[in-house]
């Protein structure tokens, strides 16, 4: 790979943390939940508001990067230590799209579910520009990878393992935090963990060829 295209594939990833975060934003003001990787997060924003969503999104990160570090031991390679930055800009990103989005009254369940919908819509765009870039994986599915290469089980179904418990883990913590009340992880998280995928699916067939060509050229 020459470094023109190198620099094509980052600048790239780095538009996926943005439309990701963007994407984040919408089902976080929907208030009905948010994606699996962002449950946890979610429900400890909820609780300790002193630090912002993104923030505590940039902490989950770095809690699964060292997850990662553990996991692989000597394996773990040192140019995953651009999650680090990276996260931060994810967090970042996820904290100006809700300012973007804070006008938008979602009083209407209509509208939530409008909110979580659109949020879901351009979040899968966000993962593929980031599938198509194919320089780094963000630090879910970095240590979703991690887990799978040392038991020896297929990615997908450790994916699939990994977001369940995260979100069950993200609902025992709003049990303890608001007194057996269930916040912040609902039916969004549901739409979020069905949709995602069919979203990234759509989307590469939509527009991984004409990217592709443009980063090789």
């Amino acid at each position: 790979m020459s470094k023109k295209e190198a620099l094509k594939r980052y600048l790239l990833f780095i538009l996926c943390l943005f439309f990701m975060g963007i994407g984040v934003a919408l089902t976080k003001h929907g208030e009905l939940g948010v994606s699996p990787i962002s449950s946890v997060a979610n429900v400890v924003s909820i609780k300790f508001t002193f630090l912002s969503f993104g923030t505590w999104l940039t902490i989950s990160n770095y809690v699964l990067l060292l997850g990662q570090v553990l996991l692989l031991r000597k394996n773990f390679q040192p140019v995953q230590l651009l999650q680090i930055p990276l996260s931060l800009l994810f967090g970042y990103f996820t904290d100006f799209g809700l300012y973007l989005v804070s006008f938008i009254p979602n009083d209407i369940y209509i509208v939530k579910l409008f909110l979580v919908i659109s949020g879901i819509i351009i979040l899968g765009f966000g993962i593929t520009l980031g599938v198509i870039a194919n320089v780094i994986l963000n630090s879910g599915e970095a240590f979703v990878k991690a887990l799978s290469d040392v038991i020896h089980k297929e990615f997908s179904n450790v994916k699939i393992a990994f977001d369940v418990s995260w979100v069950a883990f993200s609902i025992v913590l709003s049990l303890i935090f608001f007194g057996g009340e269930l916040v912040g992880t609902r039916e969004g998280t549901i739409l979020s963990a069905v949709l995602t995928g069919v979203a990234v699916k759509l989307w590469l067939k939509l527009i991984k060829r004409p990217i592709e060509r443009i980063i090789c050229k």
